[in-house]
């Protein structure tokens, strides 16, 4: 009862890749952290192809958990798209989406690289209000008995 192994041909392997590709993507938007890091570091290695896809994940408009698991990936790229990852990072230190900025941010200090000061687009500081004293001008007081102490009833009259 041997069971044989086949030799894919270049097409069966492209589309045995691209089942792969996808069966990723859809990890790095699980619902469970553990899969979404899994997915995240194997597509590091897979080069270009997951370079984009972990790009795509970080860039769009998807949760702060996928972007987080995307950074985690293209913080684990080695070789020659490292550097290709940390220019993605940077990219994302200027993307309008805060939740990109901050976990690009993040994820290039957890590299140990200085982040840029003026890179990171900070809210402008909301005014507070200021408590004001209401004015007692307005309402006429009561005569206040002088003779009156604490605990001692008002006398009616």
């Amino acid at each position: 009862m041997e069971s044989e192994r086949r030799i894919l041909t270049g097409r069966e392997k492209d589309e045995a890749a691209v089942k792969l590709l996808e069966k990723l993507k859809e990890q790095l938007r699980s619902s469970d952290a553990s899969n979404r890091r899994k997915a995240a570091f194997n597509l590091s290695w897979m080069q270009e192809d997951g370079l984009e896809i972990l790009k795509e994940a970080l860039m769009g408009g998807d949760l702060i958990t996928t972007k987080n698991a995307a950074a985690y990936g293209l913080r684990k790229m080695r070789g020659r798209m490292k550097k290709v990852a940390m220019e993605v990072l940077n990219q994302g230190l200027r993307h309008p989406n805060s939740s990109t900025r901050q976990v690009s941010e993040s994820a290039l200090q957890l590299l140990g690289q200085k982040v840029p000061a003026g890179s990171a687009q900070k809210k402008p500081a909301v005014k507070k209000s200021r408590i004001r004293e209401i004015s007692h001008e307005r309402r006429p007081r009561g005569k206040t008995d002088a003779r009156r102490g604490i605990g001692i009833r008002r006398s009616r009259g």
